[in-house]
């Protein structure tokens, strides 16, 4: 198999600005159909109506949205808005080599930003790093890492649905204030609950 070759990553990247694609209002509600994106960690902001400035992704044409300040990033492969004039849209400048690959090289530079300055073409754009000749070999990897990013997110909904759950019923199965028993018992257990102080239930260990 040919060798892995170095590359900057904007040989890889082409970048796009993201004002044509700015939400103007913040009136979001989750009826409305086109989904705000943040490049950082709550990267879905809420939900537009608007109907003009969505940026057409889709799992034919997707993108990389790029926080210019934090460098955080996102791979998106649906319609949407943006929040912040801070992005970089990036799609691949050969369109024959793995998008889902590339994201994973630019997920793995290790950089931590130190100033609050633009990133992309100042520093970005300039790194280097070992890639595959092999387009092939691109693709392999881009889908295997691909498959665990679905991996990953089908368990992170699963575990916010756990934890809305537990929530629901930490309210339901302790009664509330004023109130004796809880609305959600199980079975056998009838008498009502009692005050106590936490002193009285557990100990401070002398040091």
């Amino acid at each position: 198999m040919p060798a892995w070759e170095q590359r900057k990553l904007g040989e890889l990247f082409d970048y796009e600005q993201p004002q044509p694609y700015i939400v103007r209002g913040t009136e979001y509600d989750d009826s409305f159909p086109t989904p705000v994106l943040t490049a950082g960690q709550s990267f879905v902001l809420g939900y537009t109506n608007e109907k003009q400035g969505i940026k057409m992704a889709s799992p034919e044409h997707p993108v990389i949205i790029f926080d210019d300040f934090t460098t955080s990033s996102h791979f998106v492969d649906f319609p949407f808005k943006v929040k912040s004039s801070a992005i970089k849209l990036l799609t691949l400048r050969d369109k024959n080599e793995d998008i889902h690959f590339a994201y994973q090289v630019l997920q793995n530079i290790a950089y931590t930003p130190v100033s609050h300055e633009r990133h992309w073409i100042s520093k970005f754009a300039t790194f280097a790093t070992l890639m595959p000749e092999c387009k092939s070999e691109m693709q392999a990897i881009g889908h295997f890492m691909s498959n665990l990013d679905g991996l990953i997110t089908l368990h992170q909904r699963k575990y916010d649905k756990l934890v809305i759950f537990k929530k629901s019923m930490l309210e339901k199965m302790f009664p509330k204030d004023g109130e004796s028993v809880p609305e959600i018992r199980f079975a056998g257990f009838t008498d009502p609950w009692e005050q106590r102080k936490l002193g009285e239930i557990g100990f401070r260990e002398s040091w």
